[in-house]
């Protein structure tokens, strides 16, 4: 018998690798394929170069045009560009005849009453509050006007403030945060809410004007939500300022410049300082940014955080909440700071403390939480690796630096909802969210629950200015007293069946304190 030589015997073995891997055609394909060496050097070279702008004029949108184009994000389910005409052209009336709004589709209503209805499941505190106080109509004869984002949740805010005996007038403060259909639903019930999203700058002005400059109405009360309001009432309407009763304001935006007016000896009302809030720095900026900040990165981009490098800029509770969330899926984290107790705290709780300029060429993801401006400089942008994420979780869009972007050697491609990649000359693309405007409530959605801790404050701190006796509120900016975040917290409890404690008359005396509280003195830090 004779032996098969090697080669002969190569065939007969390749030949049975063939025909076992038949059996699975993604094999065959493979295994009949011919031998070939890869070429790693060409390839690679191919991979890396950034893909530029030849070929893709078709796809850009000019600068202009994509600073003014509106679109819809999962924030709302109606889509804001299905009609050019601006809403501010249309002549629109409720059920009822009334036409004292400007919205994008009243008839859309229907669809928005259903959202209302599924966030008050979630925000039982708050409904709780409006049975207990609609009978006495602790809010009867205030004239609220306001101007914070137009979600379901700040829907029940509205309607129970109306319940309570207000008259409201409403504006967005955020030209993309505005749910239409919701926004429709609160003019079918009857509340003069001028808002849609994708307003323009102008429209957006236009839209706090037409709250404040009624012929026969007057606002006594301010709640606000970054100070915009609050301004232009102040530069516009000098007259009406100085007869509001009192101001509320929730954003850090808002709150400095409510102090900047009291430095400056031009606050002439009372304002209510609800951002330092116990109930609103950790429930809202803490807890509320914690999950947002992933649900808003993954509907525009869809990015996997595992392994990424991410700098988060601010490490206040905004800043913890996204730190943590983004590290507990695995991303690497890095931070920056100004104040070195917040800066020990990162450090404390395993971040890297850096300054910008040290990490910017290689991080994945650049989010800015601070309340600041200029945060993100052109120089910082110019610097980022192409495909870089950049993100605003801050209340205002002074943090990035999206002005000097808009340049004739950038191009500006829409490639989604809410998410532009800002093209280089020499292909560099970064990927800017939301045009740096607030992500969570731009691009996403947010928590029903935390939201409900805040208005349920917010209407409190309402409550508590316009029925305050004269003389016990000057013309200062005030924090929420502490009793009173306390009986927000005891709202929101029964929802996890919890169940306090209570001191014995022997503790309460030991600890110099009133069993009903408060438990804390105002300097305590929680």
């Amino acid at each position: 018998m004779s032996v098969p030589d090697s080669a002969g015997g190569e065939e007969v073995k390749q030949a049975k690798e063939i025909e076992d891997a038949e059996k699975y055609s993604f094999m065959a394909t493979v295994t009949k394929a011919p031998k070939k060496q890869i070429q790693f050097a060409d390839d690679m070279q191919e991979f890396t170069k950034f893909p530029t702008k030849t070929g893709r004029r078709s796809l850009s949108r000019s600068i202009s045009q994509s600073s003014t184009d509106s679109y819809s994000s999962a924030a709302s389910y109606t889509d804001s560009s299905d009609d050019e005409v601006s809403p501010r052209e249309k002549q629109q009336t409720n059920s009822k005849g009334s036409s004292n709004f400007c919205v994008k589709n009243i008839k859309q209503a229907e669809f928005g009453r259903r959202e209302i209805e599924i966030a008050e499941q979630d925000m039982s505190a708050l409904i709780s509050l409006r049975k207990r106080a609609q009978g006495e109509k602790p809010l009867a004869g205030a004239k609220i006007v306001g101007c914070t984002h137009i979600t379901a949740q700040t829907a029940v805010l509205i309607e129970t403030l109306c319940a309570l005996g207000a008259q409201c007038r409403w504006s967005a403060c955020n030209i993309y945060s505005t749910q239409n259909e919701v926004a429709a639903a609160l003019a079918e019930a009857g509340v003069a809410v001028f808002a849609w999203k994708g307003e323009s700058e102008d429209d957006f002005w236009w839209c706090i004007d037409r709250c404040v400059n009624v012929d026969g109405w007057q606002a006594n009360m301010i709640l606000d939500d970054g100070g915009d309001l609050t301004h232009w009432v102040y530069k516009k309407y000098p007259n009406v300022f100085k007869k509001i009763r009192g101001i509320v304001e929730e954003s850090v935006t808002g709150v400095h410049r409510l102090y900047q007016l009291s430095k400056a000896g031009k606050l002439c009302v009372p304002a209510m300082n609800v951002n330092d809030s116990v109930t609103k720095q950790k429930f809202d900026n803490l807890y509320c940014c914690r999950e947002s900040i992933l649900d808003g990165l993954k509907r525009t981009t869809d990015v996997m955080f595992g392994g990424k490098q991410v700098v988060v800029c601010g490490y206040g509770e905004v800043g913890k909440g996204c730190c943590a969330a983004l590290k507990a899926l695995g991303a690497i984290v890095y931070v920056t700071e100004i104040d070195p107790i917040c800066a020990l705290q990162a450090c404390m709780d395993g971040f890297r403390v850096v300054k910008l300029s040290e990490v910017i060429r290689q991080v994945d993801v650049v989010i800015t939480c601070t309340g600041n401006k200029n945060v993100v400089t052109r120089e910082h942008l110019d610097r980022m690796k192409n495909s870089c994420i950049v993100c605003n979780m801050g209340h205002s869009n002074t943090e990035i630096d999206v002005t000097s972007l808009r340049t004739p050697e950038l191009t500006w491609e829409r490639v989604r909802s809410q998410v532009d990649h800002v093209i280089w000359p020499d292909g560099k693309r970064v990927v800017l969210l939301a045009e740096g405007r607030l992500l969570n409530l731009s691009c996403s959605t947010v928590p029903t629950f935390v939201l409900s801790i805040t208005a349920t404050t917010q209407a409190l701190a309402l409550i508590e200015l316009y029925n305050a006796p004269e003389g016990r509120y000057k013309q200062d900016v005030y924090l929420l007293p502490k009793k009173m975040d306390e009986y927000v917290a005891s709202l929101h409890l029964p929802s996890f069946d919890a169940h306090l404690t209570e001191l014995t008359d022997d503790q309460a005396k030991y600890l110099g304190l009133n069993k009903n509280g408060p438990f804390k003195p105002n300097y305590y830090r929680y």
